[in-house]
């Protein structure tokens, strides 16, 4: 089925549940899951950039959530000690075999656990870490280990999401977007980026930044405060701000500078890690 027909059909169908109406029907569960397969793909995405701009494709988010509505939860194997998972979404991985894996050509390393509907492109490396549904990994990204990719969340190619950085997802409410982590970006060890917010091109997040929609993000040369984004190619630092009304500091993110070339040594990718 064509992207627009999927498009209209998941609209109806999520008219239909708005109406109190059972999501029963073949055709229509069909259209869901083939939604969550262009989405495992990289044919679809929760958010695209159209014209230097972030554009949310709700309707993806829509399929998403019905899929959870259409789908029994079942035993999934490989767990700890000969255990079981419990669950609606099963691993990406599900029935591959070598071909596949070598089709894709990225790498995944044992422990790692990456949801169906969720992309990841090629010669990204996938640490032991989490990674949800309908998040998207770009080209020579690499998550490291025990970092968390949030359901929806975009990350850019060439990235650096370091050891135990959270990447915060969403799915409700629809009008939200995920957190953006645009083209070669270094996120620090411990960090946390969360509700919507967008890092530029470029950025480098160092250890421990925390930064949610209602954070102040302070750029210390001019005192200028952003909320929401991290303008492309800064450094940022955790700080602290004071309004001088208050004896009070609190957290703020600091933009400390603009990316230069001792930063980009720091941050560089290695490209031997990503063959």
């Amino acid at each position: 089925m064509k992207i627009e027909k999927l498009k209209d059909e998941i609209n109806c169908i999520w008219k239909k549940k708005e109406q109190g109406k059972k999501i029963v029907s073949k055709r229509d569960v069909s259209t869901i899951m083939e939604t969550i397969k262009n989405l495992d793909s990289g044919k679809v995405r929760v958010t695209e950039k159209i014209n230097s701009k972030w554009i949310l494709n709700q309707w993806v988010k829509k399929a998403v959530l019905l899929s959870f509505q259409v789908t029994e939860q079942k035993i999934i194997a490989n767990g700890p000690g000969k255990s079981y998972w419990w669950d609606k979404v099963p691993s990406k991985f599900e029935g591959w075999k070598k071909n596949d894996f070598a089709k894709a050509k990225f790498r995944i390393v044992p422990n790692a656990v990456v949801r169906k509907g969720s992309f990841i492109d090629k010669d990204a490396v996938i640490m032991p870490s989490f990674i949800n549904i309908g998040a998207y990994v770009g080209s020579a990204t690499m998550i490291d280990t025990w970092a968390t990719v949030g359901s929806c969340a975009q990350i850019g190619k060439n990235c650096h999401i370091s050891g135990g950085a959270g990447i915060g997802g969403v799915l409700e409410p629809l009008q939200s977007s995920p957190v953006i982590i645009e083209d070669n970006c270094f996120i620090g060890a411990r960090s946390e980026v969360a509700e919507g917010v967008i890092v530029e091109e470029g950025s480098v997040l160092s250890m421990g930044v925390y930064i949610s929609a209602s954070t102040k993000i302070v750029e210390r040369k001019t005192g200028k405060v952003f909320y929401g984004k991290i303008p492309k190619y800064s450094v940022v630092v955790p700080g602290s701000f004071n309004d001088k009304k208050s004896k009070v500091n609190l957290y703020c993110a600091v933009i400390v500078k603009t990316v230069d070339e001792k930063t980009r040594s720091k941050t560089s990718i290695n490209e031997l890690l990503r063959n």
